[in-house]
């Protein structure tokens, strides 16, 4: 793996214009995180993949976010229901190294529509309400982690397969969150190896990481304190509302505009 402290790289990216706008998109995909519980890759990937293009965008979010939930992952463990999670984590390390060959081998621009197109199908689904409400059987199980692993691997949309397999069972909502975090982190580590193998973790991804981290992780504290003050349907909105403005303004079609 590249050497994280590059100094050149660091200095290489300080000095670009984008890396304020870079500041930007993290500390506002920090704070829905925080607020709401999910969306920072679906506000992140889109909008730097306009910016710095998706094989620095997905990395980049991967790191920042693999390494700041561990903490509260950590603390859910003893919460999660392993008889349903282990399936769906399986079958999520199984298709990770596919997503990673997309993010490595497909052009950046399909890429980004690619981004676009399961941001949009992703946050339509989440405000339809839709949810499986059959039981977690080992063929649903096996294919929600797929589906994950792949989103994941390719672009980092990993978490709407989860959402929408696990929000419509039985558990507590504590057992869910717990489910869901502990997935994540799994299919987060493993892309972590994948991405390395690959060569995906540049010195420029590394860099930006350590440097987009510390507003990222400001930013998710402080929506965590606005979540206290708000209702579950004012947040929601608000998030698909985010959501769905930053697969908008990071259409392709757009790039000449900026």
């Amino acid at each position: 793996m590249t050497d994280l402290f590059d100094l050149a790289a660091f200095s290489a990216i300080v000095s670009e214009p984008r890396f304020a706008v870079a500041i930007g998109i993290a500390a506002l995909a920090g704070l829905v995180r925080g607020f709401t519980g999910f969306g920072s890759a679906l506000i992140y990937v889109p909008l730097m993949s306009a910016v710095y293009g998706p094989r620095v965008a997905v990395p980049t979010i991967l790191v920042i976010d693999t390494i700041c939930a561990l903490p509260w992952t950590i603390k859910a463990w003893r919460d999660a229901n392993w008889r349903e999670l282990w399936p769906v984590s399986v079958a999520s390390t199984l298709a990770i190294p596919l997503g990673v060959m997309l993010l490595v081998y497909v052009d950046a621009l399909i890429l980004r529509w690619l981004i676009c197109v399961l941001v949009a199908i992703a946050l339509a689904t989440l405000i339809s309400g839709w949810r499986y409400h059959g039981k977690p059987t080992l063929l649903a199980s096996l294919a929600t982690g797929a589906a994950s692993g792949l989103g994941g691997g390719s672009v980092q949309i990993a978490a709407p397969p989860l959402l929408l397999f696990w929000l419509g069972g039985q558990n507590r909502a504590v057992t869910i969150r717990a489910n869901i975090m502990m997935c994540l982190q799994i299919s987060g580590l493993i892309s972590l190896v994948s991405y390395s193998v690959g060569g995906v973790l540049t010195a420029e991804v590394l860099s930006l990481s350590a440097l987009i981290g510390v507003p990222f992780l400001l930013a998710v504290g402080l929506g965590a304190s606005g979540f206290h003050r708000s209702s579950d349907t004012h947040y929601r909105r608000i998030a698909y509302v985010i959501i769905g403005a930053a697969a908008l303004v990071s259409l392709p079609i757009f790039d000449g505009l900026r």
